[in-house]
């Protein structure tokens, strides 16, 4: 109905605390086919705080007037981030028993994780949730894992799974996934999929070591044994374990597509964009200068191992104690593709678009603030690494199979080449 409304209420742990305090309210109602309007608003109480910050320096700033919204379905993309990725909204389905089309951005808000990324929390009355529920431990893993499995295949879970298989996070792709936690550590699990013929756990580890041996800051990560498979454990960066408190502090989190004020999906990728991210890096980060040559290094370090699902929600701005950085990087999978002349990337990675290739990464460089020399000698660096990767990902155990399974994804010829073949 156009008519209806939908409210929810915001909670935020401000820096520095973590005690949960209601800080906004959000209105979202449809305003014709599959158009919607949202408006967020501010709390006065929150606003009086002393410690107050805003969620969003830029879209979300703090004001006492109510703020208008049409992407993103009227979810604010700060909010959104906080919200179910695709896994998450599969769990959501399961346990509503409904349709995916039955469901809106709102209930997907409100029904998400606890531990939902960033440092945000939904609800449907003015007063703050009570306590998060324990965190899965690594012992669970397996449960959890033949659960997920459960779900691809039935989509439907026993209740007393559903109850521990939470939603997950916003962060890290579609694949099954849960937050478990091990030694005051938090991390997002990432489990085996039914239909893998590979063991894609195991050769995003080797992908995301193979990115820190050339230079990119990347989660913490590790491998863990379920039953007969693995899970492959990323580091939770937007949490961090405080002893005196004995509790986790939780850090602001939005993704690159909520920096870039983007809409979701292919069609709305005209600002789909490494340059328009480094732009934006440049007035977000408290450290925009080693911030921006960090992104310069992950689109080139995805053109080489041909990751092509390094679209906007697999980048991040994270909010430390001093400020706004980008996030270590996440996500890193590569692609066989069969197309030997040219492999794209999802953002435009310089003037002659998304190609994946040398002369359109250098072609822009001044955007990360390097001239052309500089560039390509990060580059010229960076290949010298990622040459020995098949010594790298025997070392960390994959499979012979899988290491000729990735091969062409891993500097192709075409990454190579300096000048365009024709008018892109």
């Amino acid at each position: 109905m156009a008519d209806k409304e939908d409210l929810c209420y915001v909670y935020t742990q401000l820096p520095g605390t973590f005690e949960w305090v209601p800080c906004a309210s959000l209105k979202v109602k449809e305003v014709g086919a599959g158009a919607f309007q949202g408006t967020f608003t501010y709390g006065k109480r929150y606003l009086a705080r002393a410690n107050v910050v805003e969620l969003d320096p830029y879209h979300l700033k703090l004001t006492d007037k109510p703020l208008q919204f049409t992407k993103l379905k009227g979810i604010p993309g700060a909010l959104r981030d906080a919200s179910p990725d695709a896994w998450g909204r599969r769990v959501i389905q399961a346990r509503l028993e409904r349709e995916e089309a039955d469901i809106s951005e709102m209930e997907y808000l409100l029904n998400g994780p606890d531990d939902g990324a960033g440092n945000l929390r939904f609800g449907l009355s003015v007063q703050p949730p009570g306590p998060a529920k324990p965190f899965n431990r690594t012992h669970q893993l397996e449960a959890l894992s033949r659960a997920a499995e459960q779900l691809e295949q039935t989509g439907k879970l026993p209740h007393e799974i559903l109850e521990s298989l939470e939603p997950g996070t916003s962060m890290g792709g579609a694949r099954p996934k849960v937050t478990v936690e091990d030694g005051h550590c938090l991390y997002l699990a990432k489990l085996p999929e039914k239909q893998d013929k590979h063991n894609m756990q195991r050769i995003e580890y080797a992908t995301l070591e193979l990115a820190r041996a050339a230079g990119l800051h990347v989660c913490g990560t590790r491998m863990e044994t379920v039953g007969k498979a693995e899970a492959l454990l990323l580091l939770r960066f937007d949490r961090e374990w405080n002893p005196q408190a004995n509790a986790y502090a939780r850090h602001g989190l939005v993704s690159g597509l909520t920096v870039l004020d983007a809409e979701d999906g292919y069609s709305g990728r005209d600002r789909w964009s490494y340059l328009l991210l480094a732009d934006e890096i440049r007035r977000w980060s408290v450290k925009p200068d080693a911030d921006r040559l960090e992104l310069f290094r992950r689109m080139v370090f995805n053109a080489m191992v041909t990751n092509n699902d390094d679209h906007p929600r697999n980048h991040a701005l994270l909010r430390t104690p001093s400020g706004w950085r980008l996030s270590p990087a996440y996500d890193i999978v590569p692609v066989p593709l069969i197309s030997l002349e040219r492999r794209d990337l999802a953002l435009e990675a310089g003037r002659h678009g998304r190609v994946a290739s040398v002369y359109n990464l250098l072609s822009d460089c001044a955007s990360f603030g390097l001239n052309r020399e500089e560039a390509q000698q990060v580059i010229d660096k960076m290949v010298e690494v990622v040459k020995g990767w098949r010594e790298l990902f025997a070392r960390h155990k994959v499979e012979e199979r899988s290491v000729e399974y990735i091969s062409g994804a891993i500097l192709p010829e075409c990454f190579f080449r300096q000048e365009p073949t024709s008018a892109h």
